[in-house]
């Protein structure tokens, strides 16, 4: 590796990947260092329990990705090298209640609301689709720039031009308004929050959460656009196409090495060091870090102003997040049996039981009725399974990072996340899930758990456990 470069990119999750990309394929030499062995931060895959079953470890899908600039820029190179994703063409996504009935969204709107009891609402739906479709370029500009520059104002400016004053007055109640706030105050029936409420989670957020009046409206607009890709043969087929778009663009990958301190001189930072070298930069320093790691630990503590590095300690993690995967020897027989072909489900009732969930989650507690994620990535791309078998990604994130009671009175945690805890509580969810797809248990070979000390333990940016990197609260 050279040890001069015009960048060094410290952190190899998805940001890093994408700087170290677009800044070798503007020219300059780049270095991205990574702590871990491999690269990738929370985007992984492998055969986690038995050969021939290939679990997404951590992350999954791409809808985000491939709608956002970075995949515009990217896309085409990362597919010569060998990267293909698997979607689904109709039903993408759904609700499942726990009297066993379901709100499902298909990738045609059209089709999405057939399923609403009041006309109003099919109405109402499509209006507010096509409402964040005509400002989408500006909602996410907004979401992608620095609001202390004036990127944001150029954004605004074209709400107003676009909506007038009472478009922008809309856009920016939206923002500061709940995900249940903005379903109440629009539809007369609980679809649309039985839907999309859920979602919210997959943010950080919460269904009182502040900005979720923009989240709902914006998931549901990109899944009906972008559906629910995944990368076929999984994530680790991303990762290897992104190593060879960046072997290709001249970046250099350094694997295994944790930086150990950021140099700076005369003010400015000028390279990095880990334990066995110095890498010297002569444009930039790029951290895809959190903000305690960055102030607090890499940087010479003479160069942070006191009030930014207090700043960077009151930076405060979201609630912690649990991931179970699962093989079967046969897919679930789900009593609704078009659940059997929809990639991502939640079990909830929506606003109401999610927001409990996450008030129990903020207490120590651990639900007694959990916001459940199933994925069915197999449904999708049937090479990660054997013939005939399947697998689950479950995902909880309503979980304390240090659970000292359950919600439910029926475990006794004492503040750990022992092996005996995990597994009473995976049993639980699955529990959940069999009530919707009886048999399930019978069918399972094999369960492992990812708790949220081993998030933190992978991926140090996971604070507490919170996979989103940080409490995604409006502040």
């Amino acid at each position: 590796m050279s040890e001069t470069v015009d960048a060094i990119v410290v952190g190899s999750g998805i940001n890093g990947l994408v700087a170290a990309a677009e800044l070798a394929g503007a020219g300059w030499s780049v270095a991205l260092v990574e702590r871990n062995a491999e690269p990738g931060g929370f985007i992984a895959s492998g055969e986690l329990i038995e050969p021939g079953f290939v679990h997404d470890t951590f992350s999954s899908w791409h809808p985000e990705f491939v709608t956002g600039g970075a995949y515009a820029e990217l896309g085409a190179e990362l597919h010569d090298h060998g990267l293909v994703y698997r979607n689904a063409e109709r039903l993408v996504t759904g609700t499942v209640r726990r009297d066993g009935s379901a709100v499902l969204a298909d990738r045609d709107p059209l089709r999405t609301v057939e399923g609403f009891a009041d006309p109003r609402d099919r109405v109402a739906y499509l209006d507010q689709l096509a409402r964040i479709g005509a400002a989408l370029p500006s909602i996410g500009g907004l979401l992608g720039s620095e609001l202390r520059s004036t990127a944001p104002l150029r954004h605004l400016a074209r709400l107003a031009r676009d909506g007038g004053r009472a478009g922008l007055d809309g856009w920016l109640r939206d923002a500061l308004t709940s995900g249940r706030g903005w379903c109440r105050g629009r539809f007369a029936g609980d679809e649309v929050d039985a839907l999309w409420a859920p979602w919210l989670l997959h943010s950080g957020l919460s269904p009182d959460h502040a900005s979720g009046g923009l989240m709902i409206p914006l998931f549901a607009a990109t899944i009906h656009h972008a559906g629910l890709p995944v990368v076929e043969g999984g994530q680790g087929r991303f990762l290897a196409a992104f190593r060879a778009l960046l072997r290709a663009r001249g970046a250099e990958l350094l694997t295994g090495e944790p930086v150990e301190r950021i140099v700076v001189e005369h003010g400015r930072a000028v390279g990095v060091a880990t334990a066995s070298r110095e890498l010297r930069a002569r444009r930039a320093v790029i951290a895809s870090v959190a903000p305690g790691a960055l102030y607090a630990e890499l940087l010479p503590s003479g160069v942070v102003p006191p009030a930014l590095r207090e700043e960077a300690t009151r930076y405060r993690p979201g609630r912690a997040a649990l991931q179970l995967h699962v093989t079967l020897s046969a897919p679930p027989s789900w009593t609704d049996t078009r659940l059997g072909e929809i990639p991502l489900l939640h079990l909830t009732e929506g606003s109401s039981s999610t927001a409990i969930a996450c008030a129990e989650a903020e207490a120590g507690l651990l639900p007694r009725e959990a916001t459940v994620v199933v994925g069915q990535q197999s449904v999708l791309d049937p090479t990660r399974v054997p013939a005939g078998a399947a697998t689950l990604w479950i995902q909880l994130q309503e979980v304390p990072a240090r659970p000292l009671g359950d919600g439910a009175g029926e475990l006794n945690p004492d503040g750990r996340w022992t092996e005996e805890l995990t597994d009473a509580y995976a049993q639980r969810i699955l529990g959940r899930i069999e009530t919707h797809a009886p048999g399930l248990r019978r069918l399972v070979r094999g369960i492992r758990a990812f708790t949220p000390d081993d998030l933190v333990a992978h991926n140090p940016n996971a604070i507490g456990g919170d996979p989103y990197g940080g409490a995604a609260d409006l502040d």
